[in-house]
């Protein structure tokens, strides 16, 4: 019987579990050690751009060394990654004219806005023009643009995909979410089509949280990685766009519902924008952290799995009043508990080499939009061609073991089968598929392995619900309430380092992910993508 290239490749790797077992044991004492440290206050949240990320990053390098960790080409463990910090200052605005009124929405409550231009200031007029979802995708025959030049003017657009109908109840996924649906891939897409800005119309279904995210991310300084951005972008609220799109004669539910047509075509909207932005600009050199495990093999050993987990958090709140108890965010969970298990996995895998090199990756700045591993991903230690998979680990388990295991979006590739044999020489099971409702998937590291076409997906117990923090959705029994507890701490100042935490649950979670890492690196061939896949194709 002859098997296709894809099934094949499935087999090979199926073929390759009994590797799964030679990966070492990850020491409990190690990861709790460098969990409870990098926790501390001492490290004051461990803040991009702040210096509790710098002790962070000579933490980890130190730690890199010590365990033995071979390191990156050039020498060291740190890759270099340039953020660009840009803070709203005063006497910015952003006005509109519409049906001969004049609108100047409160910042904070109506509007938020800020540049990703790099410019310290920027002023310029333009006319809005409705782009609906400002959605281009080829495989979904779904165009948003129809071919107008958009250059000059600013996108309105709604956040989400469109959505499925009974005619096609599976277009954009169903009522799962996808990679157009979020703010950040319309942001990039107003950029690629040279757009003089983009602003979202936030609601609460179709964006998963409340208007105080956006409210509050952009009344922070905000980073991004060198380079071109959108000169204005934000998001209008609900009633915002409303009352504006009315003024100049339209109705925002008859857009919506145009919007939903494959036929729809941009609409300008009659609305004359004036943008005036002053902001504080600086240039923030922050560093990812890298090591690697030589492969063994001669042939094998010039491919690489990649372990990645974020060493960032919010860091220490700067402007909060000198009286303030606690200002300092410490991320135990999200995501000191990652990157300590990175450390104890790494310990352990430099006395046991697999057959591809297996590379750790510590990335910075994931709180800021992804921006350590995107910048990975553009200068990788390994050749994206050659890297057979990101594993990466985000907020793990700290309440005890579990009966199963978190693997979401390894159901994209032929990881899926590789992870159900290692979960069942484990004695777990893998944790049910369910549909992505609020883009978890996009909203860690591995996604941006995965939008440059490397197999890759977060493991572990957490999901993100649709207000924006986490659910623990395959725990049993009390430990779960302690899970879902932690929705409180997320992004708070109270995800602090206890104790008492039963870590055997965190332990779990990270030898599944290095005895798959093992199975990945000791298998004949590398994983595929499932036929069809967004990301089979995506290599930007």
């Amino acid at each position: 019987m002859r098997l296709s290239p894809l099934a094949l490749a499935a087999a090979l790797t199926l073929s390759s579990t009994a590797f799964a077992q030679q990966a070492p044991a990850v020491s409990e004492p190690v990861l709790r050690g460098h969990l409870a440290f990098l926790a501390d206050d001492l490290f004051e949240g461990r803040g991009t751009g702040q210096r509790g990320g710098e002790l962070a990053v000579r933490y980890l390098e130190t730690q890199a060394a010590i365990i033995g960790l071979t390191q990156i080409p050039g020498g060291g463990y740190r890759q270099k990654v340039d953020i660009r910090g840009t803070r709203l200052l005063p006497g910015s605005a952003v006005s509109f004219q519409a049906g001969g009124k004049r609108f100047a929405p409160e910042i904070g409550k109506g509007i938020v806005f800020g540049t990703a231009s790099g410019r310290s200031s920027v002023a310029f007029d333009a006319p809005l023009l409705f782009v609906g979802y400002g959605v281009s995708a080829p495989e979904e025959k779904w165009d948003d643009y129809k071919d107008v030049d958009v250059k000059g003017k600013i996108l309105v657009m709604m956040v989400n995909d469109p959505q499925p109908t009974a005619q096609e109840p599976n277009r954009f996924a169903g009522k799962a979410y996808t990679w157009y649906g979020r703010w950040l891939y319309k942001f990039e897409e107003a950029v690629r089509k040279g757009a003089a800005g983009a602003l979202l119309i936030h609601t609460l279904p179709s964006s998963s949280y409340p208007w105080s995210v956006p409210a509050n991310g952009f009344s922070h300084e905000r980073f991004h990685l060198a380079g071109a951005g959108n000169p204005v972008e934000g998001w209008l609220h609900e009633d915002t766009a409303r009352e504006l799109f009315a003024a100049a004669g339209f109705n925002l539910e008859q857009l919506r519902a145009q919007a939903e047509s494959r036929d729809f075509r941009p609409v300008d909207l009659k609305i004359a924008t004036h943008v005036e932005l002053k902001s504080g600009i600086r240039q923030v050199e922050q560093f990812n952290v890298v090591g690697l495990v030589p492969g063994t093999d001669p042939k094998l050993k010039e491919q690489a799995v990649v372990y990645s987990s974020h060493w960032d958090h919010m860091g220490m709140d700067e402007e909060a009043s000198a009286g303030k108890k606690d200002r300092i965010y410490n991320g135990a969970i999200d995501n000191a508990s990652g990157t300590a298990a990175l450390l104890a996995m790494a310990a352990e895998a430099v006395k046991k080499p697999a057959r591809r090199t297996q590379v750790f990756l510590w990335p910075a700045a994931e709180e800021q939009g992804l921006l350590g591993s995107a910048a990975y991903v553009k200068n990788p230690v390994v050749p994206l061609a050659k890297t057979a998979a990101d594993l990466n680990l985000d907020s793990l388990n700290f309440v005890g073991k579990t009966r199963d295991i978190g693997v979401p979006g390894a159901e994209r590739s032929t990881l899926y089968d590789t992870a159900a044999t290692v979960a069942k020489t484990m004695g777990l099971k893998l944790a049910p598929t369910i549909p992505d409702l609020s883009g978890a998937y996009f909203r860690a590291d591995h996604f941006n392995f995965a939008k440059a076409g490397v197999p890759a997906f977060n493991v572990g117990s957490a999901v993100f619900s649709g207000d924006g923090h986490f659910e623990f959705a395959h725990q049993h029994g009390p430990s779960s309430e302690k899970m879902v507890g932690f929705k409180k701490d997320y992004h708070q100042v109270t995800d602090e380092y206890r104790a008492d935490w039963d870590l055997s649950g965190m332990v779990q979670q990270a030898q599944f992910t290095l005895n798959l890492g093992y199975a990945v690196a000791n298998a004949p061939s590398m994983p595929a993508w499932k036929k069809g896949d967004t990301f089979g194709s995506v290599k930007r």
